[in-house]
């Protein structure tokens, strides 16, 4: 038996049902240049796991032996001349199935990792030293080993609108596993090597869209439209007649590639904290992919993906991936779907930034009419203008047509709020937001003059970070319909959206609201009434715990180096990103709610009535400013990165059990899906609860697990 006839056989044995197989059909395509002439029969192997678009191409077991049985079978064509690799619309693949992959432990990992590249290596090296050129069509989403297919072929084209190309593994306490970490740095040079495989995927799953895969050298030509695989098709002829030439750039093995890997160490070292062995295993390899011995890189890689197979990173990833990809779809919690009524129209009360983010964002989702008011014309008439030129962006892009983007911008209209004509832009609302200033009293008064104009059934959201649905809803006719609906800044980016149960909303606006979250596309998480929800409340611990760090004595960028590989950012960074009234804000709220766990930093305070917008300048150093607003301890008490990280890491695990015992949401889960999709926190991790277990936290400050 040969090599890979063992690995097959043993990839059979790691199959399971749980496999969502991803067929390659092959089918024969006549191939004609653009001058006319024939440049033979292309075997074009379509890989469709049989579902729609809403569920990626993915390789488990069996996905590998259809791709290898469909390759074998057009290299052994003799009509067949050259092969082609594409996939369903608008996806390729979306890399390796991880759920039927990890059930086979260390060992079936490694034999996965070495099929891949046994089975995709026949792309470039055919078989007994029988090869044919073979091209990569990526008509869409391309991700990890979706990627690293068209990778191994000889030659490929990219659609330029494709949403979703690069490597994530790092991001998932993996390495590039079937070629990605070789072929990627000897295609386009170490430095883009490192952005693809380490930097993009660190910097929250950040992914290329099909023109910066062409831009940056991923793929040798780039084309747009519903004729996408036309194209490809004849620009293959073209390329096999010789009428088309791809010429790559040499590659810098000397000086660049040691600059490059120098980078990636202190990219990974600012992000992780050298708490990633993933991230450091593939500075690694892109180092040793520099000799240029393919066979050498893929064993390396082989060893790579078995030996993280056996940390408990992986585990965490494998986690937090079945959260994003099937609790996110199924939340907890949530009404039947039946009970949601139709939304129809939306209302915006608010013209401002996030309520023109929230429009835009609405009208693309829903298309349905979409109005914003506002007390001042010239507010509302920025707020419609800011819609319409965001859609203007699209259209240039080329992300949407012509016709859509008409449509969508007739669809969004503005009203000043009162009178006649505030009246009848919502009357025939079926669900209304407001987006106005963080005030009780405002956001009270704002629905109180909303229900007036509305229908009895009408959804009444607010878009708070934390104040109570249940007393917003208190006064109002109607306080069943009134539900929290509280995004995240950016709405277009970030994928949070918590949905908060005041204590009379009904299920049907319960329903309702998850189904708008859907339709939205949005993860979407029940939350009980409860001061600052889920993320802001975690947060608030989080930037109360440094801040009181910071006043006892402990430097502010000490405490800042605290926490690479834990939070996102560092504290100070991401307090200076959210802005320091909102944070202080956040924190009055907590702590007027919970008075002994909250702090509010006197500090904090100076620097929000300074109107100090970041606590560091532009050269990246304390700001000497807002320095001189900070605490000065008669006895600085100066603590260890180390310490700071254990003392706030406990004050998270004692606010995380308090919140699941006072039934803030169903389950640890969802802390940690909240955590990841609305803060950022990595997946090696697990989010947060994971982590704080791994850590030894949740057990030491609670008495128990988290899971």
């Amino acid at each position: 038996m040969s090599a890979i006839d063992n690995l097959l056989a043993r990839a059979q044995e790691l199959a399971t049902d749980a496999e969502r197989v991803t067929d390659a059909k092959l089918r024969k395509v006549t191939l004609v240049g653009g001058d006319g002439r024939s440049a033979g029969v292309m075997g074009l192997i379509t890989l469709d796991n049989g579902e729609d678009h809403t569920k990626p191409n993915t390789f488990g077991p069996r996905g590998l032996i259809a791709l290898n049985t469909a390759i074998d079978a057009a290299l052994a064509d003799d009509e067949i001349t050259s092969i082609g690799v594409t996939g369903k619309p608008f996806i390729l693949a979306a890399g390796a199935d991880l759920t039927s992959i990890a059930g086979g432990g260390p060992d079936g990992v490694r034999v996965i990792a070495e099929l891949g590249h046994a089975v995709m290596r026949k792309l470039q090296d055919g078989v007994n030293g029988r090869a044919k050129p073979s091209f990569g069509f990526v008509n869409g989403l391309a991700l990890g080993g979706g990627l690293e297919v068209a990778l191994h072929c000889g030659y490929r084209t990219v659609m330029d609108s494709a949403p979703a190309l690069g490597l994530p593994e790092v991001m998932l306490g993996l390495v590039p596993g079937w070629g990605g970490a070789f072929l990627v740095p000897n295609l386009v040079g170490a430095e883009q090597a490192v952005k693809v495989i380490i930097e993009n995927p660190l910097n929250n799953g950040k992914v290329l869209k099909g023109a910066e895969a062409y831009a940056l050298g991923l793929a040798d030509a780039c084309f747009s439209g519903a004729d996408f695989l036309e194209q490809s098709l004849r620009w293959a002829a073209d390329v096999l007649n010789g009428t088309v030439t791809v010429d790559r750039a040499e590659i810098d093995r000397g000086e660049a590639w040691d600059a490059a890997v120098a980078k990636a160490r202190s990219v990974v070292e600012a992000k992780t904290g050298g708490a990633s062995p993933a991230a450091k295993k593939a500075v690694e390899l892109i180092e040793a992919a520099r000799d240029g011995d393919r066979d050498a890189g893929f064993a390396r890689e082989d060893e790579a993906l078995e030996a993280m197979s056996r940390t408990p990173e992986l585990l965490a990833s494998l986690y937090s991936f079945d959260l994003v990809q099937k609790r996110a779809k199924r939340p907890a919690g949530a009404p039947d779907r039946s009970l949601a009524r139709p939304v129809t129209k939306v209302g915006i009360v608010g013209a401002g930034l996030m309520a023109s983010q929230l429009a835009l964002l609405f009208v693309r989702r829903l298309e349905v009419p979409v109005v914003l008011t506002d007390l001042d014309q010239e507010r509302v008439d920025k707020g419609v203008a800011y819609v319409h030129a965001e859609i203007d962006k699209l259209l240039a892009k080329g992300r949407i047509g012509g016709d859509k983007a008409n449509r969508h911008k007739a669809l969004v209209s503005g009203a000043l709020s009162g009178g006649a004509e505030g009246v009848d832009a919502f009357s025939d609302a079926d669900f209304v937001i407001e987006a106005v200033f963080e005030e009780m009293s405002v956001k009270k008064q704002v629905f109180a003059d909303v229900e007036k104009t509305v229908s009895p059934e009408c959804i009444l959201a607010t878009n708070t970070s934390s104040l109570s649905i249940t007393e917003m809803a208190a006064d109002l006719e109607h306080p069943e319909r009134v539900v929290g609906f509280h995004f995240f800044n950016p709405v277009a980016v970030m994928p949070l959206l918590e949905i908060v149960k005041g204590e009379r909303t009904d299920d049907a606006t319960l329903a309702t609201a998850f189904a708008t979250g859907k339709a939205l596309k949005k993860t979407t998480i029940l939350v009980k009434d409860s001061p600052s929800f889920i993320v802001n409340r975690l947060l608030g611990r989080f930037m109360g715990g440094v801040g009181r760090i910071v006043d006892e004595g402990t430097p502010v960028p000490v405490v800042d180096s605290a926490f690479a590989g834990v939070a996102p950012m560092p504290p100070f960074m991401l307090l200076s990103l959210v802005g320091p009234a909102i944070a202080l804000h956040n924190n009055e709220t907590l702590h007027r709610a919970f008075p002994d766990r909250f702090y509010v930093s006197p500090a904090l305070e100076r620097v929000v009535a300074a109107r100090k917008a970041a606590y560091y300048g532009p050269d990246g150093s304390l700001d000497p400013e807002v320095e001189a607003l900070l605490e000065k301890p008669a006895s600085p008490v100066v603590l260890e990165p180390a310490e700071v990280r254990e003392r706030t890491l406990a004050g998270l695990a004692e606010e995380a059990r308090l919140m699941l015992d006072e039934g803030v949401v169903a389950a640890p889960e969802d802390l940690d899906l909240a955590m990841i999709t609305g803060a950022g926190f990595s997946f090696w991790n697990g989010g947060l609860t994971m982590l704080l277990d791994r850590l030894g936290l949740g057990e030491k400050v609670s008495g128990k697990k988290f899971h």
